[in-house]
């Protein structure tokens, strides 16, 4: 059995792209070729992918992924126990993946061969790829984003919890006060984008008054970033980033 570069993209969730830049740097060679020449990936091929993408998803600069995967004395199920301990670690929200992976233990001890879409379904819609390589190039080179992964690496559960309860919490308190009608330039908008910007600074990376300022023009130019807080209440991403930029006038 043996599948297209379409049809993995689509059960995968990454994009075509993605599978021939893979191919490009040797990290996921495809198993054959059609006849015509176009690639076909075979169940082994499939196994590679899902432990590319759950290391990925963990932070694994691609040179990293190779050297892991491609070490000859490594126990495949090395690789599943290995990252089970790490997205355990890690953020509650990766909890599905910590699943999926003790799934495909199984599945391996128990000589299961599960479906393609059952071997990436925990990644739903989303294409770790993209905001990976999105990120690093961005910031890949600075200290702040060098920060922001120590720290990540290093909370545990309840941290993710902790931080995320506090996320919630303000996110509410945001949506009350723009459905109160209340200015992004009045004081409650800018203790709270003040309070955002703190928030930052604790769980991530010293965010200044000018990195904040950038970060709420990308809340708004950037489509997701702008989904993410426009899910929240329409037109919260724009309220937001004046209100940031209002906070550092007043604090300039």
């Amino acid at each position: 059995m043996s599948y297209s570069v379409g049809e993995v993209s689509g059960f995968a969730g990454v994009t075509v792209r993605t599978l021939h830049h893979y191919d490009e740097i040797g990290l996921l060679a495809p198993g054959g070729r059609s006849r015509a020449g176009h690639r076909r990936y075979d169940d082994a091929d499939l196994d590679r992918l899902q432990q590319i993408l759950f290391y990925r998803e963990l932070g694994f600069p691609l040179d990293e992924v190779a050297a892991l995967l491609d070490d000859p004395d490594a126990d495949p199920r090395e690789h599943l126990r290995r990252q089970h301990a790490l997205l355990s670690a890690r953020i509650t929200k990766l909890q599905e993946m910590a699943a999926a992976v003790e799934q495909a233990m199984e599945a391996k001890k128990m000589g299961i061969n599960l479906t393609p879409e059952e071997k990436f379904e925990v990644f739903g819609d989303k294409d770790p790829e993209q905001y990976a390589q999105e990120a690093e190039r961005r910031w890949g080179g600075t200290e702040t984003y060098a920060e922001s992964q120590r720290r990540a690496a290093a909370y545990t559960k309840e941290d993710w919890k902790r931080m995320q309860a506090e996320a919630a919490d303000w996110s509410a308190r945001y949506d009350a006060l723009m459905a109160a009608g209340e200015p992004p330039t009045g004081e409650r908008a800018m203790d709270l984008a003040e309070e955002h910007r703190r928030h930052i600074t604790q769980w991530f990376y010293e965010c200044s008054y000018e990195i904040h300022t950038g970060l709420g023009e990308m809340y708004v130019s950037d489509e997701r970033f702008r989904a993410f807080y426009d899910s929240t209440r329409p037109g919260l991403a724009v309220h937001l980033r004046d209100a940031i930029l209002a906070n550092a006038v007043r604090n300039s």
